[in-house]
């Protein structure tokens, strides 16, 4: 069982947690205290970066006190007690090789392994098995004691089927006594088989070990003498190296410990489908759909504490100690970071330095000390504490109810002022109706079902419950007129308080109706514009992917088109042009409220994607724009404007542009300036044509004017790279320019 000191023990007991730490254990590779010392905060950082990894939980390891303190002084480690050191050693390096980020990452950085153990390492396999095969002399052994067994073995054998020891022998059988390899044969068999008797049956039959096989035996006995001695002198040097590492031993010993916390909560939480609750600086409880592990179908339980005292009134079994086990057992558990069942972005729990549970009747006999007397020491023990969460079942348990709610009135408010949060059950009212007024004390009453006279196990706010104690006794066979007589001996009083009481929770419960009717319609209008989003969502995504498919279809009418215009079939252009244009699917905005446009002027300033550029004409959809030189035109949506607007200047441009320029462009002849200027025009009408390649024809000549050409390519802003053509297109006498 996972050490716990004695206090937490009987805390664990007290709220039925027990089993669940015992499954926890399951999940450690060593026993250890439950807590986990240090500071909680740091410890539920590691456990979140833990658990967003992926990684295998570690062998079953011992701690490695002895270890230590045998290398200190100097002794001689068994191979054992050497591999649960490697053991550990592997597994951080297997996840420092993980190549984990963040803070597992950060951490596992810090763990150097020092050298000497990867020498060790090499002589151990994956079960601690020392492997002998490394030492020639070893391994000789080895196969010397193979072959003796295996000479032991088949001499048995033989001496099993020789006719004359066959009328001797009771059975067929190789038996061991004192791991000695015998056969049990009858009397009178020393005349025809040499050999020793190491026993005898009840029958009067002689277990008998062949001389042969003593023989045998003696030799394999020699051997394994040599082969232990050679193992010590291993485990000497072994022992040597590693007494100089008791730090670094001490070490990871400490940092494996740490990791087996986090990992056990890890692996645990996700076998379960728990959640780990780091708790807060405050003392507010806010639990969400929490679930008693004790609990077989538990339904889950809401409650909100956030003031000094919660006061839990009403129906008998009504589960007003379970809630009260509850509220307390969440506190535990997020204060040990131990897993359990709740919704933790909608929970909240705080901190508390102790957890106090006076929930079993005190009373023993050993002590000679009544129920209330018990009550009065437990309660005596709680002043003793500060900033403690203190849990009290039936607190007016054992004398009576008027006289204890006066006195545990003025406990409850003395211990509230120590700083004390309290949570207590009760079937009287007298308490609650004194508390009541106070505005740090909530009252929570347990709900019965009147129709089917049982409880329904749930809990109204702000109330003070009946304990229906008649309805109780009548439900489990108390005869009716026994009923009757009660409540006519109980009073007309009681019972007009009790009517006041159940009139409301009845109001209450009204409310809490009406307020889910509010909640579900609430839930059905937002799942209601989920599905629409989702569905405008779905209507995109297809719409998306129908472009994408038409705009493959062109890009690969588009290749073809390249194909046909190396090979210069000037028809086969333009026909694979004309059919990718036609694929260019024609789009459809989809009609979103769009800002007011921008009212752009000629010779104003604007930004193209991430190029700055000057307006030189406008129409209502597109416009002309400068960059750098060149013209392009661009949709008016893809502008920004960019600096002042410009004072209206009337200005009047043409613009020219051969349609038939085509994809290749002839220099031949011309001086490198004028060849400049037709490469300048050349490619700017190429750019406005949708051309992302060209060739421009140059010669070889002397060789100026090719020089031209390139200096020209290299400076231009629109050519993204250029090379010589292939032989067949002009070779060095052309080039092939990417735009």
């Amino acid at each position: 069982m996972t050490a716990l000191s004695p206090n937490l023990s009987e805390l664990f007991g007290k709220l039925d947690l027990l089993p669940h730490l015992t499954a926890l254990e399951q999940f450690f590779s060593r026993a250890q205290n439950i807590a986990i010392p240090g500071d909680q905060e740091r410890h539920f950082r590691f456990i979140q970066a833990l658990d967003m990894l992926e990684f295998k939980a570690p062998s079953k390891s011992i701690p490695f006190e002895t270890i230590i303190n045998h290398l200190k002084k100097q002794g001689v480690l068994r191979f054992e007690d050497m591999f649960e050191v490697i053991k550990v050693v592997r597994y951080f390096r297997t996840l420092r090789n993980s190549g984990f980020s963040g803070l597992i990452g950060e951490w596992m950085e810090t763990i150097q392994i020092p050298e000497p153990f990867s020498e060790i390492d090499d002589y151990f396999d994956e079960t601690g098995k020392f492997i002998e095969s490394r030492d020639e002399e070893l391994h000789r052994i080895s196969q010397r004691i193979k072959a003796i067994k295996t000479e032991i073995n088949e001499s048995m054998k033989r001496l099993l089927y020789t006719q004359k020891l066959t009328p001797y022998l009771v059975d067929t059988q190789v038996h061991y006594v004192n791991d000695e390899e015998c056969l049990l044969l009858r009397g009178g068999f020393n005349h025809v088989f040499k050999g020793a008797v190491i026993g005898r049956t009840a029958a009067g039959f002689f277990y008998v070990a062949p001389d042969a096989i003593l023989r045998s035996k003696e030799q394999l006995r020699s051997v394994m003498q040599d082969r232990e001695a050679k193992l010590y002198e291993y485990a000497k040097r072994f022992s040597s190296k590693l007494s100089p590492l008791t730090p670094f031993i001490g070490f990871i010993d400490r940092e494996f410990e740490r990791f087996d916390h986090y990992q056990a909560r890890v692996l645990f939480a996700r076998s379960k489908g728990y959640a780990i609750l780091k708790p807060q600086s405050d003392n507010k409880i806010i639990l969400e759909e929490f679930s008693h592990p004790a609990l077989h179908k538990p339904k889950p339980v809401s409650v909100e504490f956030r003031g000094n005292l919660l006061m839990i009134t009403g129906v008998n079994a009504g589960g007003k100690t379970m809630l009260l086990k509850s509220i307390l057992s969440a506190c535990a558990m997020a204060k040990y970071l131990i897993p359990m069942k709740l919704n933790p972005h909608k929970s909240h729990i705080g901190g508390f330095k102790r957890i106090e549970a006076v929930i079993d009747d005190p009373q023993n006999v050993g002590n000679d000390i009544s129920t209330f007397a018990g009550r009065i020491v437990q309660f005596s023990h709680l002043f003793e504490h500060k900033n403690a969460l203190v849990g009290v079942d039936e607190i007016e348990l054992g004398t009576d109810s008027d006289e204890a709610a006066a006195l545990f009135a003025v406990v409850l408010d003395e211990l509230i002022k120590k700083g004390q949060k309290i949570i207590v059950t009760t079937h009287h009212k007298r308490l609650a109706a004194l508390m009541a007024d106070r505005d740090d004390v909530e009252l929570l009453a347990a709900i019965y079902d009147e129709e089917h006279r049982v409880p329904t196990y749930e809990f109204l706010n702000g109330v003070i419950g009946k304990s229906y104690a008649f309805e109780t006794a009548s439900r489990y066979g108390i005869n009716p007129n026994i009923i009757s007589r009660a409540k006519v001996l109980y009073g007309e009083n009681h019972e007009k308080l009790n009517v006041l009481i159940e009139r409301g929770s009845e109001l209450e419960r009204g409310l809490r109706a009406k307020n889910k009717e509010v909640d579900e319609r609430l839930e059905l209008l937002k799942s209601q514009e989920l599905a629409l989003k989702e569905a405008r969502e779905n209507l995109r995504s297809e719409l998306d992917a129908e472009k994408n498919r038409l705009r493959m279809e062109y890009d690969a009418a588009t290749n073809e088109a390249k194909e046909a215009a190396r090979g210069m079939d000037m028809a086969a252009i333009h026909r694979q042009l004309n059919k990718a244009a036609a694929m260019i699917p024609k789009e459809q905005p989809l009609k979103i409220a769009q800002p007011e446009p921008t009212v752009y002027q000629v010779g104003q300033t604007v930004k193209y994607r991430t190029q700055r550029g000057t307006i030189v004409s406008l129409g209502n959809k597109e416009a002309m724009i400068e960059v750098e030189g060149m013209r392009l035109r661009v949709k008016l949506f893809d502008l920004k404007p960019s600096g002042n607007l410009p004072k209206k200047v009337k200005t009047t441009h043409t613009a020219q542009i051969d349609q038939k320029s085509g994809l290749k462009l002839d220099l031949h002849g011309l001086r490198g300036e004028e060849a400049c200027e037709r490469m300048d025009k050349f490619l700017s009408d190429a750019l406005l044509q949708g051309f992302d390649e060209v060739i421009i024809y140059h010669g070889i000549g002397t060789g100026k004017l090719s020089y031209a050409v390139k200096e020209f390519l290299k400076v231009h802003p629109s050519v993204k790279s250029f090379t010589d053509a292939p032989q067949h297109l002009g070779g060095f006498g052309a080039k092939i320019v990417r735009l």
